[in-house]
């Protein structure tokens, strides 16, 4: 059944559709802050994958898809609700792939989302806090837990032989969470943590951080941030010699983090959620060819979170938030025919005629109920300015 948005304004993905043939789904993700570098990319996946399903015809009987860019800022929770109030009463989304921040996420899903009733898929919050968060089946995640990654970034700190460090963590719910699973996993395999400090985004200074954490000793430092405060804290604690290894995680990952950090940065290893088989290659193959950089941070899981919301739309029959929340686990997960990128017109073909699919996309997707996913990670290491896959966790 065809459903009639009176929004104003939308980002058509094709031209000429009428009103009455758009579904409009969200896209809320960091365009300012400090995860701007990488979240044109992420929206970019987002939309390729809405593209894909828009080329297909096989949508709902022919409807479209009309992605609707918003603003999450990554750090401001009040700009991110109002960004998500816009989305649902001004443009008429029914769904929304994002937010990003873990704390952003967390505002716009408990003041917003839940309330108005519209699910969400975020490719990119990780806080563990997810995990146990009552969302009424309204949010999902295409990424793993921070819990997770905690205990893999510590197995390799110990592997490389370094027993004791320092951390610092920028100061939310994404920094703490990830600390906390540091800590826990890196003291339960027998490592000791000198000292942990938060740091803040945006200061011009870090050198009284680095000067505390440098005080308190440790063999290498692990810096669990952005780009932005945490690479200047990785800048800062190098030119003041108060380090010379240093362990990182997905949030600092990106081209933008090398040039803000130079030669800094040699050496530093780090992990990232992060797929490998049939569907990675086969997404990095559609991507490059539709010019789109798939080689940046989260842009698999994007590119996931929006074929998820599209398909279970399919399943419901009817692109309504009640609808497509109904139905996310069931196009997620087995039984039934495995779906890989570029096969989205063919996984929609069968759910039309009845059938059953198991979305594996970009990043062998497994939704371990709401707010859940598993994953893997990629441990890599920079080398010559460039960031070396070492295996895969």
């Amino acid at each position: 059944m065809k459903k009639l948005f009176l929004a104003s304004t939308a980002l058509a993905l094709s031209a000429g559709m009428s009103m009455a043939d758009e579904v409009r789904i969200g896209v809320l993700l960091g365009f300012t802050g400090p995860i701007e570098s990488v979240t044109p990319f992420m929206a970019d996946s987002a939309e390729l994958a809405f593209q894909e399903i828009n080329e297909s015809g096989m949508f709902l009987g022919g409807q479209t898809i009309a992605s609707v860019r918003a603003d999450s800022t990554c750090v401001d929770s009040s700009a991110a609700q109002a960004a998500a109030e816009r989305l649902i009463s001004s443009d008429g989304i029914v769904a929304i792939m994002g937010a990003d921040c873990s704390g952003v996420t967390m505002a716009v899903l408990q003041n917003v989302a839940m309330s108005a009733g519209v699910p969400m898929i975020s490719p990119s919050a990780t806080s563990p806090a997810f995990t146990d968060t009552d969302s009424d089946g309204l949010f999902f995640r295409t990424a793993p837990s921070d819990a997770r990654q905690g205990e893999v970034l510590a197995g390799i700190v110990m592997e490389r032989g370094f027993e004791s460090v320092a951390v610092t963590y920028t100061n939310n719910d994404y920094g703490a969470g990830f600390a906390n699973a540091f800590v826990a996993s890196f003291e339960a395999m027998g490592g000791m943590v000198t000292t942990q400090v938060a740091h803040e985004e945006a200061r011009g200074d870090y050198s009284a951080e680095v000067s505390q954490l440098a005080s308190a000793g440790g063999d290498a430092l692990v810096i669990l941030g952005y780009t932005d405060g945490g690479g200047s804290m990785l800048r800062t604690a190098y030119e003041l010699g108060a380090f010379e290894q240093f362990f990182i995680g997905d949030g600092m990952y990106g081209d933008e983090l090398v040039a803000s950090t130079g030669e800094a940065l040699e050496g530093t290893i780090g992990t990232i959620p992060w797929a490998a088989g049939e569907g990675a290659d086969t997404f990095q193959e559609l991507a490059e060819a539709a010019g789109v950089n798939a080689s940046s941070s989260f842009t698999r899981e994007s590119y996931d979170a929006a074929a998820l919301l599209a398909l279970a739309a399919q399943a419901a029959g009817e692109a309504t938030p009640e609808g497509i929340a109904a139905n996310i686990l069931n196009v997620a997960n087995a039984p039934g025919e495995e779906i890989l990128p570029g096969e989205l017109g063919r996984g929609l073909q069968i759910l039309a005629d009845g059938g059953e699919i198991n979305y594996i996309g970009a990043t062998n997707v497994e939704l371990v109920g709401p707010g859940e996913a598993a994953g893997s990670y990629r441990e890599y290491v920079v080398e010559n300015g460039e960031f070396v896959t070492v295996q895969f966790h």
